[in-house]
């Protein structure tokens, strides 16, 4: 069972994972564009390299001679993990996900158009023309996101004709990798959304983590919440989209699947990740019987697991960079977050340096079953509140 692990990508959600594989008798080596990044801190071994290199990742899988192949970010060159996979390495979940999930284009027309899953209106634009002609069709107010980005960059809404110029430029700008193409996407009056922790095992069920609610600013996370507040019918169909969108996508891990929820019109699929999600940090907080990184880490090493438990209600909160450092920030307001309650707990992901809106760290809280969500999540927002980056 001892493996061999190159995890490419190296972010707090790859740092929280190699932890999880090292506590099960993994070797990972971590990899990112940058040195210092958060799971290079605790993995066996780093290599620094960009990985949209399709010659440098070939490198590193020479010099290392992995196992396992776990993508955490976007921007790989995807398409040489068909390659790995033929040479008898597993990639994670599959090659074939990775590959299909990595570019919006390709993970939607999987969904709307082959699966039959309810999703919002949507159309490509590789110019400005393009993107004028989509957005007429579709209506004001609409979506415009990179078909590669991630962290909602590159996303914006667009209330009229006069904000298409800022969303095409924009929307380039924060495209990852070298796909310069974007998503034209209805608007979507939701009542909520939700991230559907998904689990397939190589010999096993597919499992489904309790509901996770989120919230969003500019495409990205701020907070997140479990359990989210969800009718029975509707958590069915989510699981139903789920299960189907993962089986056709082929290969064991966690999966992160965002829907949004509608109380006059259901249930839609929004997007999809192969990997633990950001929203799902909130598991750190103990409201499972394993976090998101310990299913990851069991599934992909085909360990069995039997079934995912609700222990307890769980918030999270993000902590946030106000400023740009070139050096690692230091924090202020510890003290006072943990003091607050004793059922807080921080993690500080180490990245080292800073810029605006970069997310530098996390609070997690938990709560009995039965207690008030608001209460629970006002009093984790509070906590990471207190919690201050100070760039030098």
């Amino acid at each position: 069972m001892t493996k061999k692990i190159l995890l490419l990508g190296s972010g707090e959600l790859g740092k929280e994972f190699v932890i999880a594989a090292q506590r099960l008798g993994q070797t990972v080596i971590a990899c990112d564009k940058y040195a210092g990044a958060p799971a290079m801190q605790v993995a066996d071994a780093y290599e620094v390299f960009d990985m949209l290199d399709g010659e440098a990742l070939a490198a590193a899988v020479e010099k290392h001679k992995p196992d396992l192949i776990v993508p955490e970010i976007e921007a790989i060159r995807t398409e040489r993990l068909y390659d790995f996979e033929q040479q008898g390495i597993q990639v994670v979940p599959s090659a074939r996900a990775v590959n299909f999930t990595m570019n919006r284009k390709a993970i939607r027309d999987l969904a709307a158009v082959e699966l039959g899953l309810k999703t919002a209106k949507y159309f490509y634009a590789k110019t400005f023309d393009e993107l004028k002609e989509a957005a007429s069709k579709i209506g004001f107010p609409c979506v415009v996101k990179p078909l590669m980005s991630s962290s909602g960059k590159g996303q914006s809404v667009v209330r009229s004709e006069a904000d298409l110029e800022h969303a095409w430029t924009y929307g380039c700008e924060g495209s990852r990798g070298d796909i310069m193409e974007l998503i034209i996407e209805e608007f979507i009056a939701f009542d909520s959304e939700i991230t559907l922790l998904t689990v397939t095992q190589q010999n096993g069920p597919t499992l489904f983590c309790p509901p996770i609610g989120h919230v969003q600013i500019s495409g990205d996370y701020r907070e997140s919440f479990q359990m989210a507040p969800i009718s029975e019918e509707h958590l069915k169909e989510a699981q139903r989209m789920a299960a189907a969108v993962t089986e056709a996508l082929t290969g064991a891990g966690i999966w992160g699947v965002e829907f949004f929820l509608s109380k006059e019109n259901g249930v839609y699929f929004s997007e999809l990740s192969p990997r633990p999600h950001d929203t799902g940090m909130v598991t750190l907080a103990g409201t499972q019987n394993l976090s998101e990184f310990e299913l990851h880490a069991r599934a992909v090493l085909g360990l069995p697991i039997p079934e995912i438990t609700f222990e307890r209600m769980g918030a999270s909160a993000v902590i946030l960079a106000d400023e740009v450092s070139a050096t690692a920030p230091e924090y202020e307001g510890m003290e006072e977050a943990v003091r607050m309650d004793a059922r807080n707990d921080i993690r500080i992901f180490g990245k080292p340096s800073a810029r605006k809106n970069r997310r530098m760290g996390v609070v997690v809280g938990y709560a009995p079953h039965g207690s008030n969500l608001d209460e629970l999540r006002d009093r984790v927002k509070a906590a990471s509140a207190q919690v201050k980056v100070v760039c030098k």
